[in-house]
């Protein structure tokens, strides 16, 4: 069984955003109105998060980062979830069940890294967004939450690919949407239980972090710091 992980090379990012909106549209996120954005309901799984720091070190500077799920091995907001609409799978990704989803928002409230939104209710959608949905992939109800599963739709379809191939699932047939359309390769997708994967290479990597480590969550998306550049 796999082990899915992402290393984002800050090196290489240039906050472009193509992952934020490849993300948006694939798993058919909900554009608000300018009111709801107001309130600070923007329905994003993917954003660019600026880190700050305190310190004194000239070296070290302001950075954005591709903020997204981080599916820990050891997931705060599953333990809090009374109808286990969240889960871990065995391949590691941290699933939503939005039918079961109650909307009490304990996994929100649970989770460091604040990378949950809450489908407040269902607004009116352009026309032409609309005609643009991804069929693979559910569209939400209201009152549930939402997140990064790693575009799993796109495992179910390539498992079911390589089954009717008869074949075993290569690594290249798996890649969330963010990754894949990225034009500066910042993403790198893959089994971290492969030690020949080139995300597991990168985990092994001197410059690699992971988000509020000292929180032992064991994150599976982590970071290739830029500032040895």
């Amino acid at each position: 069984m796999a082990k899915y992980g992402m290393a984002i090379d800050l090196n290489k990012c240039n906050q472009c955003g193509a992952c934020v909106t490849a993300c948006k549209v694939e798993n058919n996120l909900q554009i608000v109105s300018k009111e709801s954005a107001a309130k600070g309901r923007v329905m994003q799984w993917m954003r660019l998060t600026n880190l700050s720091y305190e310190g004194n070190d000239p070296d070290v500077r302001p950075v954005t980062i591709p903020s997204l799920c981080v599916q820990c091995d050891d997931p705060p907001c599953t333990k809090v979830c009374p109808v286990r609409a969240t889960y871990k799978r065995d391949d590691g990704i941290v699933a939503q069940i939005y039918p079961q989803c109650i909307g009490c928002r304990y996994c929100m409230a649970n989770c460091p890294y604040n990378v949950k939104v809450f489908n407040w209710f269902k607004e009116d959608q352009p026309v032409e967004y609309e005609k643009c949905y991804n069929k693979d992939v559910a569209v939400r109800m209201k009152g549930v939450v939402e997140k990064c599963t790693f575009c799993i739709h796109r495992l179910q379809k390539a498992k079911e690919q390589a089954a009717a191939e008869h074949r075993k699932l290569n690594e290249e047939d798996y890649i969330p949407a963010c990754a894949q359309v990225c034009p500066s390769h910042a993403f790198t997708f893959g089994d971290l239980d492969d030690p020949n994967s080139a995300v597991s290479k990168l985990k092994r990597d001197y410059r690699k972090f992971v988000l509020q480590e000292e929180l032992g969550t064991l994150p599976k998306v982590f970071y290739l710091n830029a500032k040895s550049m």
